[in-house]
């Protein structure tokens, strides 16, 4: 993927200016990935891209990171890399490249003792978060972004579809994860982030950890994975699965409601439909059939670089949907005690309405030995 990265922070210094910010100072993480290319380690020591409203940015790096600092996008693109030694002060070295900034704004995933030294190093600073800034500039991913993404969901899906191999009679939720986190690495990520397997009752549970339950006729089992690409970008897909004997009483009537559902909320998203509204669509079709205490979760969140970004699909969010705009959406319905179900597909918002990334079957399967 070719990373503008010259755009991404002209954009940046764009917004900081109207928002009245001196200068931003991003350690790392997703927004530091976003600006530089670099994956650098979430270390004790400071690593910060440190973008003044106007001028070049600086990377502040480790003296022993500074080669790997140099070989990232940022620094093959001529970007100022400063690498401090054992006995420098990097806050200090961060805030003289920002030209000693009245107003600094800090990521939000910036550790408390980074804050802190910042504040110790210049204590009439003003702070606020950047975390707004970085979110609206992540929000609207570009073709190549989607490309990403589309890629991210294509290797998933290919997990799913080896589902058939792992859920059978017997096998515990923890065994079937294992094959399943192995399986993500070999269908091209370059790292299986979770992967939740819920048998039975575990299922009524929306963020179950494996555990050694074992598989049994006719559970239903939920299924959600994602991994990493080595593009930094995330997949996360959502399947549920029947173990060959029959459906539990009113299993199946459960599920259909849950897939319709889905689709009435992907035929509903499109440009201009704020998210709340795309929330209650779906959250509608679910309580009108008498289930609705049984959708316990937002609709979806956005994803990107990070699995869980903005926009989040919830009631109470206004904002308005947008081409390039990526998230999922992943109604539930969750029996506590007996079972639960959950399809989750991610889509990007289109011209006219969304593309679904994900193309496994969604109707309830049924595999079998």
């Amino acid at each position: 993927m070719t990373l503008d990265l010259s755009s991404r922070i002209e954009r940046l210094q764009a917004a900081m200016a109207v928002a009245g910010v001196d200068a931003l100072v991003v350690t790392p993480g997703a927004d530091l990935r976003y600006l530089t290319g670099y994956d650098a380690a979430p270390l004790e020591r400071l690593t910060a891209l440190v973008v003044p409203r106007e001028g070049d940015p600086t990377l502040i790096v480790p003296g022993l990171e500074a080669a790997e600092a140099e070989r990232s996008p940022a620094g093959l693109a001529g970007m100022r890399v400063v690498a401090w030694s054992e006995t420098d002060d990097p806050h200090r070295l961060a805030l003289d490249a920002a030209s000693d900034p009245r107003v600094l704004a800090v990521n939000d995933q910036m550790p408390a003792r980074h804050v802190d030294a910042f504040g110790t190093a210049d204590p009439t600073l003003r702070w606020r978060p950047a975390g707004d800034l970085l979110s609206d500039l992540r929000l609207r991913k570009s073709a190549d972004e989607v490309s990403s993404l589309r890629r991210a969901a294509a290797a998933i899906d290919r997990v799913h579809a080896r589902m058939g191999e792992w859920l059978r009679i017997g096998r515990t939720e923890r065994e079937v994860a294992r094959d399943v986190s192995d399986a993500m690495i070999e269908a091209g990520h370059a790292r299986a982030d979770f992967a939740i397997v819920a048998t039975g009752a575990n299922a009524a549970s929306p963020h179950h950890q494996p555990t050694d339950a074992p598989l049994a006729a006719g559970d239903p089992v939920v299924v959600d994975i994602g991994g990493s690409t080595r593009e930094g970008y995330c997949s996360d897909s959502t399947r549920t699965y029947l173990v060959e004997g029959p459906a539990p009483d009113g299993f199946q009537d459960l599920y259909d409601v849950l897939l319709e559902a889905q689709r009435t909320q992907c035929d509903y998203a499109r440009p201009g439909v704020s998210a709340e509204a795309l929330d209650r669509v779906g959250r509608a079709v679910i309580a009108d059939a008498g289930l609705g205490a049984y959708f316990i979760h937002r609709t979806g969140h956005g994803i990107g670089l990070e699995t869980h970004e903005a926009p989040y699909i919830v009631e109470g969010n206004p904002t308005r949907l947008e081409p390039g705009m990526a998230f999922s959406i992943e109604p539930g319905i969750y029996l506590p005690g007996k079972h639960g179900a959950r399809i989750e597909d991610i889509v990007v918002v289109t011209a006219d309405g969304v593309e679904r990334l994900n193309q496994r079957p969604r109707e309830l399967s049924v595999v079998s030995g």
